[in-house]
């Protein structure tokens, strides 16, 4: 992403690519149908993360973590309407993304980048919310998750945008069949890409590309020329489209000439969704549980970083890292610092990615408002465990299907403040042998970690919570663009009540 400066002269621009995919998808990491061949290219051409981390174990809180290098619990994206809840932003959510946080596109665009979203942006779908309105110059894509269809009376139908205005609702302009999961939006979303990138290389501006597409996502769906090509059923196709399409869109930076000079990363927003499979979920290969929870298949996630002619190929990293890397690594890289008038929790990965270097740094893994595990070089110090209620568990929602581990994958809310659970991840990656209390490693590790909770607690200031209350009057009746289409629904009164999040 830099325009002068680390690279002088060099034009770089950035692109992200952002699904929910488990770390066993790809098969880089080990998912054994090998289905996934441009991105294993894509890894074998440029660097494989190992020990990469979301921020959050749910897609709205780990994306605006993303774009603004800061843990949720500072930015606003929890809750405080129940201990350790999981929130996010459907479409009755009021809060949304606060003028006060500074978006990575807002940086980059004050430093002459062109930037485009494409896809899911679950930051607030109100108007001033509108990722035009924090540093987007273009979107093609949803405020929301691709749920439907509804009545368009008791539920709107989510619209889909064209920059600042609405050009349909999904289900009724763009199809999804939720018999079949055909759906061509992949295809749309790929071409909205390639036109993109072939505009900014034409007017040789520089641009930072955030793909950030939703196929794998239950009601997981695929091309028709995707549909029933894959081993792993359903979501292999929607898998298998998402490759085609990456590697696609790295030729065409290549074919351009511009491949050396764009810095690609590839990752997931949270671990797969196992409460939707296995015929809509993914796979978390060796670690515990999936979406939702802090277990590590709900938070290690696949990633690549993929720069030709600067990050020597083939390279595979063990370097802690986490999503919020990307807004410092992007800022490094367009030759900006990152705001000094506020805590970042991000670090800039360049030393790691062209050096080969280590950063010692902690991962911090929350729940809504509370810190419910710390890693530390290859410890992990769990201070709660919850997977969720028994309540909901009774319902069939398992986000640990076939893993139960007695003591750890608990259905109640239990506190390991006083003698936390540590597990020695190298040893044991699936968070199953809790190391012996009274063991002089125990105590060693704890110790360390304990240090780091302190540290980080003390510099800890929340940020006002985003996610509290929902309203049907806010939901997407009467989006920017309806009059034009003659979609326009009309609201219900306003009733604003506390958000209800049993997870």
């Amino acid at each position: 992403c830099s325009k002068m400066g680390l690279w002088e002269g060099a034009l770089t621009s950035c692109g992200v690519f952002l699904l929910q995919m488990g770390w066993g998808d790809l098969g880089a990491f080990g998912e054994p149908s090998k289905e996934t061949p441009n991105l294993d290219q894509m890894a074998a051409e440029g660097m494989l993360f190992l020990d990469f981390y979301t921020a959050n174990p749910l897609c709205s809180p780990s994306r605006a973590a993303l774009l603004t290098g800061r843990l949720p619990v500072r930015n606003g994206f929890y809750t405080t309407n129940g201990h350790a809840r999981n929130a996010y932003t459907p479409q009755d959510i009021v809060g949304g993304i606060p003028d006060s946080e500074l978006l990575l596109p807002e940086l980059l665009k004050k430093a002459g980048y062109t930037n485009k979203i494409i896809g899911k942006w679950h930051l607030g779908h109100r108007p001033q919310f509108h990722p035009l309105r924090h540093g987007f110059h273009q979107w093609f894509g949803s405020p929301n998750c691709h749920f439907g269809p509804y009545d368009n009376r008791e539920r709107p139908n989510i619209p889909v945008y064209r920059d600042w205005e609405m050009v349909g609702r999904y289900y009724e302009d763009f199809k999804i069949d939720l018999k079949t999961g055909e759906a061509n939006l992949t295809q749309l979303y790929l071409q909205e890409a390639l036109d993109f990138i072939s505009k900014q290389q034409a007017s040789q501006q520089p641009f930072f590309l955030y793909w950030a597409i939703d196929a794998t996502h239950a009601p997981v769906y695929a091309s028709k020329q995707f549909l029933g090509t894959s081993q792993r059923g359903l979501y292999g196709d929607a898998v298998r489209e998402i490759d085609d399409s990456v590697g696609r869109i790295l030729k065409h930076l290549q074919q351009l000439g511009i491949s050396e000079n764009t810095f690609v990363f590839f990752t997931s927003d949270n671990g797969a969704a196992l409460i939707s499979a296995p015929r809509q979920g993914g796979s978390n290969g060796p670690f515990l549980c999936g979406k939702q929870t802090t277990f590590e298949g709900g938070m290690r996630e696949p990633a690549i970083a993929w720069w030709p002619g600067h990050i020597p190929a083939g390279g595979v990293s063990h370097q802690l890292g986490s999503v919020m890397d990307l807004f410092s690594t992007s800022l490094s890289l367009a030759g900006l610092q990152p705001p000094s008038d506020r805590q970042i929790d991000g670090i800039d990965l360049l030393p790691v990615i062209l050096q080969g270097k280590l950063i010692d740094r902690p991962i911090f893994y929350y729940r809504g408002n509370e810190l419910m595990a710390v890693r530390a070089g290859l410890y992990k110090a769990h201070y709660w465990t919850w997977s969720n209620s028994w309540e909901e568990h009774s319902k069939g929602i398992d986000f640990c299907p076939g893993q139960s581990v007695a003591g750890v994958t608990t259905h109640t809310q239990e506190e390991h403040t006083y003698l936390p659970l540590l597990f020695h991840l190298g040893r044991d990656p699936g968070e199953k042998f809790p190391l012996r209390f009274a063991s002089e490693e125990y105590q060693r590790a704890v110790e360390h970690i304990s240090g780091l909770v302190q540290q980080h607690r003390a510099s800890l200031v929340p940020g006002q919570p985003q996610l509290n209350v929902c309203d049907q009057a806010v939901m997407n009746w009467s989006p920017p663009g309806c009059e034009k289409l003659g979609k326009c629904l009309k609201p219900p009164e306003s009733d604003p009540k506390k958000c209800s999040w049993p997870h």
